[in-house]
């Protein structure tokens, strides 16, 4: 909550799987004259109406994926609502995803940015697999398998298996 914004991180983008391969959503955040700007006060910029163009890519990526029916009834609402600022977007999106995942949700807010402690420090990592197991994919006979993607991918995709297939991953080398 207190560390400064990092320019071209998943802060504030995702790739999706498209009918043309991989595809990039980055929510616009409004311009500020330092770059140094704390990430809880990093407003979104509503200057284009991203979010009509995220949530159309979404369904036209996704619209014939196995659980869309099921899951976009949670998640449109989230690309509904104009939040001021990215972290509650980010929060709001994070939380559903977890409930919709059925996983416990064990995230804590900061009071201040902390450099090290008792607790783990992804703030800077990759968050690429270097190989990771294959699942069917909408696409995936025009493009191949695509990697990396969006947790949206993957609960489209595999539904409620998607918590499990995580977990398998989580033994494999980022």
């Amino acid at each position: 909550m207190h560390e400064h914004f990092i320019k071209q991180s998943i802060r504030n983008r995702c790739e999706i799987y498209g009918a043309n391969g991989k595809l990039r959503l980055t929510i616009p955040k409004e311009r500020k004259g330092s770059s140094k700007t704390i990430i809880q006060e990093l407003k979104i910029s509503y200057k284009d109406n991203w979010q009509k163009l995220h949530w159309n890519a979404i369904v036209s990526a996704y619209n014939s994926s196995p659980f869309f029916e099921y899951y976009k009834v949670e998640l449109q609402p989230i690309f509904e609502e104009k939040e001021e600022y990215l972290v509650v977007f980010n929060s709001k999106l994070q939380n559903t995803i977890i409930d919709l995942l059925q996983e416990e949700n064990t995230t804590k807010n900061t009071k201040e940015y902390l450099h090290a402690g008792n607790f783990s420090n992804l703030r800077n990592h990759n968050w690429e697999l270097k190989e990771q197991p294959k699942y069917n994919q909408v696409f995936m006979e025009k493009h191949g398998f695509i990697p990396n993607l969006s947790i949206l991918d993957l609960l489209f995709n595999l539904g409620p298996e998607s918590a499990d297939y995580l977990n398998q991953c989580a033994d494999l080398k980022i």
